[in-house]
C-alpha cells in the first residue's frame, strides 16, 4: 500500500472550480486507474482555501501510472492559476 496526502490551498475567487476540477480528476482516477484503491477529496470548514486529499495506491508504481495519466495531465492544465501552496507526502505501510 502507498498512501498520497495532499494539501492544496486555493485562489478563495477560483475555490469552486478548483474543488470541481479535483473531485472529476478523483473520480476519473478511481475509474480508470486499476491501482488507485482510494482518492478522498475533503475540505475543512475552518480553512475555506484548503483542499486536502487522501490517495491510496497498490504500490509507488501504481501512484506513477497516476501521475502519468492523460486524465491527470488535462487536470493540471485545468487548474493552472489556481493553487497558492501545495504540500504533498506519501507513506508506505508497516509491515508487522
Amino acid at each position: 500500500m502507498f498512501v498520497v496526502t495532499v494539501t492544496f490551498r486555493s485562489d478563495p475567487a477560483r475555490f469552486d472550480a478548483f474543488v470541481a476540477a479535483m473531485v472529476l480528476n478523483a473520480k476519473t482516477s478511481l475509474a480508470l486507474e486499476e491501482g488507485c484503491k482510494q482518492f478522498d477529496v475533503c475540505l475543512d470548514p475552518a480553512r475555506p482555501d484548503e483542499v486536502f486529499l487522501y490517495e491510496v495506491y497498490d504500490d509507488e508504481a501504481a501512484f506513477g501510472v497516476h501521475l502519468a495519466s492523460d486524465h491527470y495531465a488535462t487536470f493540471q492544465a485545468s487548474i493552472d492559476g489556481m493553487v497558492t501552496g501545495k504540500d504533498v507526502r506519501t507513506f508506505s505501510q508497516v509491515h508487522q
